[in-house]
């Protein structure tokens, strides 16, 4: 196992490149709700202080007018990446006029799809257009759904090591060898992607007003809570953010022209549940379209290609523009204990895991390999702390210990170069021996904290993460933020406004045109 990555990772330490292991450039996107001292979702519209979330670079919204969204630039430590989110948590606190962030993946008590309200975007049409996504996103999945919130790690590796590297990564007749090295990145992640609900899942329990009725196994905690177990990370379960329809998209991960060719295939074939759904409605546009899927964005999976897109560019147009500019995992559930929702440690392991799957041998997934796969992700999120959970790798039975303990092995000579310089210590090798530990003990995850909290306070989940709730907002309003943070942000917010305003004074042509340009590209 990992032959490939070791033989790679030697002939870099034989021609003394190892550093251009280090230097990969990283990036946070946090999604958390905001909610009312009581824990029930805003009904406030975004916060104006925060600026314009159609325009503001750093902090935006998601499904809901009450999902914020925190997006970090790319950096080129975990540390900055950190640093610059803790700065957001900060000015953001000062603005919320007595509201909390909810601390979990799994939303707060939900009175039906009305109490969520979908973000709106203001009157341009590129803004109308991203509120009638979110409208057909309501319709297809339901609100509750698109609330589930999470962390999505970015990463793009260093630009030295492509030259670096040389004959290592080779371009196939469809791509140049950059994007035919992530595209291997992409299929082993597919391949060790269970790893991240194991290690890092902290959503084993749920509301029982999140599901209408009850999904299979789920066990009752109390009166208001269901779970399993031995759940590491409902919200990448069934019953969480997956879509059984998106089964159907069958997207190849073999290259780059077969990827956007699968992806622009799904977003022109017309599906019959949403067409029954109705596109346009009383003269009223419900959906963007009835296909499969209205807009590429709406691939849900536990990581995704990326190219930053022009305005207006669609993003299979950016890839087949300018190939992979950087890899986006979605794999990590908010970590309730951390105020920041994610520890430097989970995002230096994950890292060092990308980088694994970046140097090691990566064949093309076939349609049995590509099952193995989504049972061992099923049966990780469900069932992942069972002690007699056994996986499938390669067609043969493993225990998920060691299994894990193996990948933790190779990745040790990795953490220790990743390691080298560094002025704080060994970050790396103590996120890697902190998840080792977590293999041989899953007391350890974040999933059987929560649990084991839960239960030694006699605690719901809600009366849980309302609780984690008001003692971070109370943390952050204790640690306002320094002038020049809050000065930095404000000039950020004033000139999104700005921004926002500029684009609809400028649009010309109405809605539809628009799009009939959009998906015409």
């Amino acid at each position: 196992m990992f032959h490939g990555f070791a033989e790679r990772l030697e002939r870099l330490r034989a021609a003394g490149s190892t550093g251009v292991l280090r230097g990969g450039l990283v990036g946070l996107e946090r999604e958390t709700l905001r909610i009312r001292p009581d824990g029930f979702i805003s009904q406030a519209a975004h916060p104006s202080a925060l600026g314009a979330a159609l325009t503001h670079r750093f902090i935006t919204t998601d499904f809901s007018e009450a999902l914020l969204e925190f997006v970090t630039p790319p950096l080129p430590d975990t540390t900055d990446a950190l640093r610059f989110l803790e700065r957001t948590h900060r000015f953001v606190h000062e603005h919320l006029d007595g509201e909390f962030l909810w601390p979990a993946s799994m939303p707060c008590w939900v009175k039906g799809d009305g109490s969520i309200p979908i973000a709106r975007y203001g009157s341009s049409n590129v803004g109308r257009m991203k509120h009638v996504y979110r409208q057909g996103l309501a319709l297809r999945y339901g609100r509750a759904m698109q609330v589930i919130a999470g962390v999505h790690f970015n990463y793009s590796a260093n630009e030295a090591l492509w030259q670096a590297c040389g004959g290592l990564f080779e371009a196939d007749d469809t791509s140049d060898a950059t994007s035919t090295a992530y595209f291997g990145l992409l299929r082993n992640f597919q391949r060790l992607g269970w790893v991240v609900p194991y290690l890092f899942g902290a959503s084993p329990a749920v509301c029982k007003s999140f599901l209408r009725e009850r999904a299979a196994d789920l066990v009752e905690f109390d009166a208001g809570t269901w779970y399993r177990p031995h759940a590491t990370s409902l919200r990448m379960s069934e019953i969480g953010y997956r879509n059984a329809n998106q089964r159907a998209l069958n997207l190849s991960y073999d290259s780059l022209g077969a990827y956007t060719e699968s992806l622009s295939r799904a977003t022109h074939r017309p599906f019959a549940d949403y067409e029954r759904l109705g596109v346009v409605v009383d003269g009223e546009r419900r959906q963007l379209n009835a296909n499969l899927l209205q807009i590429e964005n709406e691939s849900y999976g536990i990581i995704r290609p990326k190219q930053i897109a022009r305005s207006g560019e669609r993003p299979s147009a950016a890839m087949r523009r300018g190939g992979v500019a950087y890899v986006e995992v979605r794999a990590l559930d908010l970590n309730p204990f951390e105020p920041l929702g994610v520890s430097g440690e989970s995002m230096r392991f994950i890292e060092a895991l990308l980088l694994l799957c970046l140097l090691d041998d990566s064949p093309p997934i076939g349609p049995v390999e590509a099952e193995e796969i989504e049972a061992n992700q099923r049966a990780v999120t469900s069932h992942g702390r069972d002690p007699a959970l056994t996986l499938t790798c390669a067609g043969q039975p493993i225990g998920l210990g060691e299994w894990l303990e193996q990948i933790c092995a190779a990745l040790r000579p990795l953490c220790a170069i990743l390691d080298e310089g560094r002025a704080d210590g060994t970050p790396y090798i103590d996120a890697l021996d902190r998840q080792l530990a977590a293999a041989k003990d899953p007391t350890r995850t974040p999933s059987s904290r929560v649990l084991a909290q839960m239960k030694q306070r006699g605690e719901s989940f809600f009366g849980f993460a309302l609780r984690q709730a008001q003692e971070q907002a109370a943390l952050w309003r204790s640690r306002p933020a320094p002038d020049d943070v809050e000065l930095g942000f404000e000039e950020e917010a004033a000139r999104s406004l700005v921004e926002q305003a500029e684009i609809e004074a400028s649009d010309s042509g109405d809605f539809e045109e628009y799009l009939r340009d959009y998906f015409g590209q």
